[in-house]
Formats: C-alpha cells, structure tokens, sequence
C-alpha cells in the first residue's frame, strides 16, 4: 500500500547525541533527563519526543471525529505524559501513557463518546495498543 505520508529521523549518540532529518528541517539535541542520571539541559528526549507525536496526532483525531459528526466544540486539548517504567518481566524498561483530554463545549457523555472514537482512530493508540498501558483521562 502507498503511505499517505512518510518521514524519516536520524539519530546519533542515542540519548546523548542529535536527532535530525535527512532535509535538516528537524533537528534536536538528544540528552539523558537528569532523572535517569543525565544533567539538566534544555535538549530533549525520546519520551517528551513521543509524548509530542502522540498529545498532537490524539487531538487531531479527536477534531477529526468531531468535524465528521458536524459537531461544534470551542476548543480541544490533549496533555500526554509519557513514563519509563522498569519491567519486572525482563529487567529492563517499558512505557506507559496517559493522556488527559479536555473538549470545551461537550457534555461529559458527548466528551466520552468522541474520546472513545477518536481513541479507535488515532494511528499512535493503534500502534500501541496491547503493547503499553494507555490511560485516558476525560476532563
């Protein structure tokens, strides 16, 4: 199947080092947060990197799902908080999110409804579903 879009990242040095794309309109330092032992800086990590995609491509579907219901919200707005979470099963670590959603405009059933559809939607929760814990928190 030919993708609807595509993008390709590059990284060196793994958490200590650069991540940029081929055409250099991304480019970010990478560094280890000072919780995990790093130093504190102002680079970024893979987590707050994921956290990003996800917060932005979960509103676009919820605004999506809205827009093909014709219905009409004041604003929409995604916080995801991304953890590192040691795994017992191997020793090593996992993710989990949580994402908590705020549609001013709706009602709480409405608001349940459309989260839930745009959950079904979303690439990233079906990329992760199965595979980490995801809970989602309706404001």
């Amino acid at each position: 199947m030919k993708p609807l879009y595509e993008t390709t990242i590059i990284n060196t040095g793994g958490r200590q080092g650069e991540v940029y794309s081929e055409d250099n309109i991304f480019f970010m330092d990478v560094a280890k947060p000072a919780a995990l032992g790093g130093s504190p800086t102002t680079a970024t990590n893979p987590e707050q990197l994921f956290a990003a995609g996800y917060s932005a491509c979960f509103n676009s579907a919820l605004e999506l799902v809205l827009e093909h219901a014709k219905v009409k919200v004041e604003k929409t707005e995604v916080k995801a908080t991304i953890s590192l979470l040691g795994d017992k099963e191997n020793g090593g670590v996992k993710l989990a999110a949580r994402l908590e959603v705020d549609i001013t405009g709706l009602d709480d059933e409405q608001k349940h409804v459309y989260v839930e559809k745009a959950h079904d939607y979303c690439p990233y929760s079906k990329a992760v579903k199965n595979s980490i814990d995801v809970e989602i928190v309706i404001l």
